[in-house]
């Protein structure tokens, strides 16, 4: 696997480091450390310094996340350029042939790190590659590493089962593959449900089979695809908003990482759909995206 590791220097950058060090990677694996200068909008004086520092540091930065990694069976080299960061790392990835990206959260000074910043958001919703964005809940991974899988039946959904079947993670990684159905039935307050009648009770009722067989379908044709690369797995079915569901799942089972497909708007590929979206900015865990080609 080829993966990109976007890093800018801090904490978060760190621990998304630090988190490749728990994967199972081989010399047939290759991590470039990618670090971006950021563009200073300005010609005085003043900031001309400013970017001469920023220039200065930057191979410091490297170097510190080089020796982060010594440890791993990948290959690893460096790489640096100038530009915008959300735009030069989606780029990069794109012209490196990068399978994966890998970055952290990095969210507002002073607040949590599991809070998204803003480059890890765009660089999530704009690039056509597959993106792993650590949060502070995998700092540390003790023992086997926990993947929550939200399979949904749909290309992106499949695509992200894809990616998870090639991903440098330990045979013994335990995942859960989650599905959730929502019916126009939740949006019922519960305290209103004795007035369905019995006749929408029946359909109700039907539709909830339906439902069930959809969702053992969905997690049949996951389960397939990963069985022969992951001894343990489990699934699961829940009923409710699929946000709330994943988000709750995932801290139930202390998840390391939520896998979710990206699932846009119909016909524009890449883009977040609003549950992948949600996940992305409220998750504790870290969260990959797959994306469908």
């Amino acid at each position: 696997m080829n993966i990109l590791l976007a890093i800018d220097g801090s904490e978060s950058s760190d621990a998304a480091t630090r988190f490749l060090t728990h994967f199972n990677f081989t010399l047939e694996d290759n991590i470039i450390i990618f670090h971006v200068v950021s563009e200073v909008p300005f010609e005085d004086e003043f900031h001309a310094q400013i970017k001469r520092v920023i220039k200065r540091v930057a191979p410091k930065i490297l170097s510190s996340a080089a020796d982060l990694l010594k440890g791993v069976k990948a290959r690893v080299s460096v790489a640096e350029k100038e530009g915008y960061p959300d735009i030069t790392i989606v780029e990069s990835a794109v012209d490196a042939g990068a399978d994966l990206i890998v970055m952290g959260a990095r969210g507002v000074k002073g607040i949590k790190l599991f809070v998204l910043g803003s480059v890890a958001r765009k660089v999530a919703a704009d690039s056509p590659k597959p993106v792993l964005v650590v949060k502070s809940a995998g700092w540390e991974t003790p023992g086997k590493m926990r993947v929550l899988f939200a399979a949904d039946g749909s290309e992106s959904s499949e695509a992200t089962a894809r990616l998870l079947a090639v991903m440098p993670f330990s045979p013994d990684c335990e995942i859960t593959l989650l599905n959730v159905q929502w019916s126009a039935f939740y949006d019922i307050p519960e305290r209103f449900a004795m007035e369905v009648d019995d006749r929408m009770k029946e359909a109700i009722a039907d539709r909830r089979q339906k439902e069930i067989e959809e969702s053992e379908k969905i997690l049949k044709e996951a389960r397939e695809r990963l069985s022969g690369r992951y001894e343990n797995l489990q699934t699961l079915i829940k009923y409710g908003d699929p946000s709330s569901e994943i988000l709750s799942t995932a801290e139930q089972m202390k998840a390391d990482i939520i896998a979710v497909g990206c699932r846009g708007l119909k016909g524009i590929k890449g883009m977040l759909g609003s549950v992948s979206r949600n996940i992305l900015i409220h998750s504790k865990s870290s969260v990959l995206i797959g994306k469908a080609s």
